[in-house]
C-alpha cells in the first residue's frame, strides 16, 4: 500500500507534484505553529493564574508589581508595567484620585490587548492553511480529471487502464488537502478557546490591579487627612 501511494506521487504530473509540496509545507508550517502555540497559551495561562495569586497576597502595590518582576515572561508582568508607569506618573503631575484611577484604567486595557496581541500572533497561518488547503487539494483533483480526460482523448480509449491513473492522482490531491485542513481547524479553534481563558484571566488581573490602585490612593487620602488634622 505505502509501495503504491509513493508510486503514485512519483509518476504524478509536475502540477499535482507541486500541489503536495505546497500541501506539505503547509502541514508542516501548522503542525509546527500549533506546538509552538499549545506551549505557550498554557504557560500564559498558568502564570497568570499563579501571578493573579502573588499579585493579591502582596501587602502594597509597589510588592505587588515586583512579585511580577521575578518572571518577565507572564503576561502580566507588561500589563503591571504599564498599569504603575500611568499610576506614578499620574501622581507626579498632582491628578485627582478620579483622573488617576480612569488613566491606570486605559493603560491596563492598552495593557491587555497588546498581551492578547502577542499571544494571537500566527494564529491567522492556521486559519489561512484550514480555509485554503481543501482548494488547494480540489485543485490537484481537477487537474488530475484533466489529465484523465485528456488521456482519453489522445488514446482514443475509456478503458479503466487509461483513465485510473489520473483519477487517483486527484483523489490523492484531495485526500492530503482535506489531511492537512482538519488538524488546522481543529487546532484554531481549540487555540480561540485558550485564547479566550487568558483573555479572562488578564481582564480579571486588571481589576485585581485597578482595585489595589484604589486602596493605595485611598489609604494616601486618609494620610493626608491625618497630617492635616494634626496641624
Amino acid at each position: 500500500m505505502e509501495f503504491s501511494f509513493f508510486s503514485m506521487i512519483a509518476q504524478a504530473s509536475l502540477i499535482a507534484k507541486c500541489v503536495l509540496l505546497l500541501l506539505l509545507i503547509m502541514s508542516i508550517l501548522s503542525w509546527g505553529l500549533m506546538i509552538q502555540k499549545y506551549i505557550a497559551l498554557t504557560a500564559a495561562n498558568k502564570k497568570a493564574l499563579a501571578g493573579t495569586g502573588q499579585f493579591e497576597k502582596a501587602p502594597n502595590l509597589r510588592d505587588a508589581v515586583q512579585s511580577l518582576g521575578a518572571d518577565p515572561t507572564s503576561p502580566l508582568y507588561y500589563i503591571a508595567h504599564q498599569g504603575v508607569q500611568e499610576f506614578n506618573r499620574s501622581k507626579e503631575l498632582g491628578n485627582s484620585s478620579e483622573v488617576v484611577v480612569d488613566n491606570v484604567r486605559r493603560a491596563l486595557r492598552q495593557g491587555v490587548g497588546s498581551e492578547l496581541a502577542r499571544l494571537q500572533r500566527s494564529l491567522s497561518l492556521l486559519a489561512t492553511t484550514a480555509n485554503t488547503a481543501p482548494f488547494i487539494g480540489l485543485f490537484g483533483t481537477v487537474w488530475g480529471i484533466m489529465s484523465s480526460f485528456h488521456s482519453i482523448g489522445m488514446l482514443k480509449s475509456a478503458s479503466l487502464a487509461t483513465v485510473a491513473p489520473g483519477i487517483s492522482e486527484a483523489l490523492v490531491a484531495t485526500a492530503i488537502g482535506l489531511a492537512v485542513a482538519v488538524p488546522a481547524t481543529i487546532g484554531f479553534n481549540i487555540f480561540m478557546g485558550k485564547l479566550s481563558q487568558v483573555d479572562t484571566l488578564l481582564v480579571n488581573f486588571a481589576g485585581v490591579f485597578l482595585n489595589r490602585v484604589q486602596r493605595e490612593l485611598n489609604v494616601h487620602r486618609h494620610v493626608q487627612r491625618m497630617g492635616a488634622t494634626e496641624m
